[in-house]
């Protein structure tokens, strides 16, 4: 029963030993260094230090160049006519006549569908002898009035019976011509959708006819370049129906209204078309052109350092003893196109910026080292 008891005390005791052997040890440890290997060491120096005296950091650069920038912005959007209708009669009737053929260029005013209009052409023909009629019975009575023959109201009675006369035949001339179905503009006839002796009845669609020797192209921006966006600004366009292929277009009308919805503004731009290229309806990718710059200063985009909203560049700079080192310098960007980034204000022609390597770089002075990519010199061989 004894022994058992001195089991957990034996234990304990070789724990407290083996933790007293460990801390002794290890404050030992130091001590053991010999004079020459302390001397030969030093103190440890802080890390800022280290990064300005010890090994130059490893870096990318690329200079500042010149070069044309356009300031633009990119949409999708449609193609529309300048002008576009289906035709439709107002009144029902059966088509005794077709004057054009399906995708044939037709004229203002020029007859497209006749309707069956005998009736209307009888009441033409009776209108006008009723206003004959009444014509020559005002005329007698004026004459007779002038005799003393008879009394003033017959003669307003037969003025009056001229007037009706003159609105049935006017009246008769409207509804004959409501079946004639003329084209209301210059342009293209579409395919047919009738054919003679059918019977339509008013509003059924006929035919449709479209202007696109300028055609429109529709398409939305968001609201932040409702500022740049204006009328006479030039836009290129690219049908994906025609590969390779760009056509100049004219900013014709902004929208004064942004869509609630999709916080865009409406954009309408014109394309001559005469050579009958484009078809309305053809999917369009459109580029707005804003402006343009002939020497813009201009860097990787990788070269950009933000902090804060603010742009920053480490900037290459003469060192001490023949060397390159770093300085942060605070830049003002224009332009952003994939890849490059206009600088309007911080940097100038020939100047090196870091691409890589900004991370090592956290103070001003620290000496860098300059791998030759290819893309761009360091300031010195």
């Amino acid at each position: 029963m004894a022994s058992k008891l001195l089991y957990p005390v034996v234990a304990v005791v070789g724990i407290v030993a083996a933790s007293g052997a460990a801390w002794w040890y290890q404050n030992r440890a130091p001590s053991s260094e010999t004079p020459a290997q302390g001397a030969a060491a030093g103190p440890t120096p802080p890390a800022s230090a280290a990064a300005g005296a010890g090994r130059p950091v490893t870096v990318e650069v690329a200079r500042v160049e010149i070069s044309k920038l356009v300031d633009d912005v990119q949409a999708v959007g449609s193609l529309r006519s300048r002008q576009g209708v289906v035709l439709r009669p107002e009144v029902s009737g059966r088509v005794t006549r077709l004057n054009f053929r399906d995708g044939e260029r037709v004229r203002r005013g020029q007859l497209l569908v006749q309707l069956d209009d005998q009736l209307p052409q009888a009441q033409v023909k009776q209108s006008e002898a009723e206003l004959s009629i009444a014509r020559a019975n005002h005329k007698r009575n004026q004459e007779l009035l002038a005799q003393n023959f008879i009394s003033q109201r017959t003669v307003d009675e037969s003025a009056a019976n001229l007037d009706v006369a003159l609105a049935k035949l006017a009246l008769a001339q409207a509804t004959a011509a409501r079946l004639k179905i003329v084209a209301p503009f210059d342009g293209i006839a579409g395919i047919r959708a009738v054919n003679v002796g059918d019977y339509l009845k008013d509003g059924t669609d006929m035919v449709n006819v479209e202007d696109i020797d300028v055609v429109y192209v529709d398409y939305r921006l968001p609201e932040r370049f409702q500022t740049q966006v204006s009328k006479g600004q030039k836009a290129v366009v690219e049908i994906d129906a025609l590969p390779g292929r760009k056509f100049d277009a004219l900013i014709q009308a902004v929208d004064p209204l942004i869509d609630a919805n999709g916080r865009s503004i409406a954009v309408r731009a014109t394309i001559d078309n005469r050579q009958q290229v484009l078809r309305p309806g053809m999917f369009a990718r459109v580029t707005t052109v804003f402006g343009e710059r002939e020497r813009a200063k201009v860097i990787p985009e990788e070269a950009i350092v933000p902090q804060g909203g603010r742009q920053f560049v480490i900037k290459v700079v003469d060192g001490e003893k023949d060397s390159q080192a770093s300085k942060r310098v605070e830049v003002k960007v224009g332009i952003r196109r994939p890849g490059r980034v206009e600088i309007l204000d911080g940097l100038n022609e020939g100047d090196t910026v870091v691409t890589a390597g900004h991370q090592r770089l956290q103070k001003d002075g620290t000496v860098i080292k300059v791998i030759d990519t290819g893309r761009a010199p360091a300031v010195k061989p």
